[in-house]
Parts: structure tokens; C-alpha cells; sequence
């Protein structure tokens, strides 16, 4: 009891928001076009409780990887990351054929300054950022991609992606309190 006679009831702890889904990605993976539909309904579900923040993994296999990394970081620097991340993922084979061009030809596309993006692409601006994505994904065990870290968990989508989004949604309920899907 308080002073005042009133019941003392701990303090409630409140879900943090959002919940933060780091995704490993590789924008020449054939993976990570397919975990696409994945990411855009658990956006959809969760809205901004769930803050979906792309991490470049660039894989050696997937010799344009890197420069899409680079891109994509640009395309965020115009304020068009998501747009430009899923163009891209849905021209993988595109990319496999043709090559970086195909990356300043979706900026382009999407209204962005694509001599900009050329430029980009050549003077290594963004290097240091998608080294730190990469270093930092090797630091908790990433090895391929997709590769998902939610509330303290890794869960590895290069092999198999069966399972992964319920695995998501189970663990954001719970760090967002019962109800926490919109």
C-alpha cells in the first residue's frame, strides 16, 4: 500500500516498437526473390510495429551482388529503397543475363536520377555500408541468403524458407504482446 491507502501495482512493461526483422539479402538470389512475397505480406501484417531493415550479404557466386548491394543503397539514399529492392529481386534473371546495367536501368524505371547511380557504381560510395552489412551478418553466423534476425534469433532461409514466415510471425506476437499482429 502507498502512502495514501492505493494499491502499488508494478510497472507494466510495454512491447518496444517496432520490432525490428534484420533481413541478409542478396539481390542476385533466386532465394531472396523468392522470400519477396514473404517480407511484403509480414509488411502488410504488421505495418510499421515491424521495421523490415535489408542487410546486404553479396554471396561470391553471384558476381553482380555486390554492385546491386551498392545500388540498393543508393536507391535509399533517393528515398526509394523498398521500391528499387523489389524491382531488382524480380529481375534476378535479368541481372544474371545482362549485368549491372540492368541495375541502373530499374532506377530509371522508377523515376530515380540513374546518372547518379552510374556514378555511384563507379566511385564506390557506398562500399563501406555494404561492408559493414556483410561483416556484420558474419559476426552472428550468416552464411547465405535469406537470412532473417528477429529478437535475438537467426533463422537461415538459404537452404529452405519452409516454416521461416510462421517462425517470424510467432516470434513478433510474442515481443509485441498478445494481439500483435494489425
Amino acid at each position: 500500500m502507498s502512502p495514501n491507502g492505493l494499491r502499488r501495482f508494478p510497472p507494466r512493461r510495454l512491447p518496444q516498437l517496432p520490432v525490428v526483422l534484420d533481413v541478409w539479402c542478396e539481390l542476385q538470389c533466386p532465394d531472396c526473390h523468392s522470400a519477396l512475397a514473404d517480407l511484403r505480406e509480414l509488411r502488410a501484417r504488421y505495418g510499421e510495429a515491424l521495421d523490415v531493415r535489408l542487410r546486404h550479404f553479396p554471396l561470391a557466386k553471384h558476381p553482380h551482388a555486390y554492385a546491386a548491394a551498392q545500388a540498393a543503397k543508393e536507391a535509399a539514399a533517393q528515398g526509394q529503397s523498398w521500391p528499387y529492392v523489389e524491382a531488382v529481386l524480380e529481375r534476378v534473371a535479368d541481372l544474371d543475363a545482362r549485368g549491372v546495367r540492368v541495375l541502373v536501368e530499374v532506377a530509371r524505371e522508377l523515376g530515380l536520377d540513374a546518372d547518379e547511380f552510374d556514378t555511384a557504381l563507379i566511385d564506390g560510395r557506398h562500399l563501406l555500408v555494404v561492408d559493414a552489412d556483410q561483416a556484420e551478418g558474419q559476426a552472428i553466423g550468416v552464411t547465405g541468403a535469406p537470412t532473417y534476425e528477429i529478437g535475438g534469433e537467426r533463422l537461415d532461409g538459404g537452404k529452405s524458407q519452409e516454416g521461416l514466415r510462421e517462425r517470424i510471425i510467432e516470434i513478433a506476437d510474442r515481443l509485441l504482446g498478445e494481439g500483435g499482429a494489425r
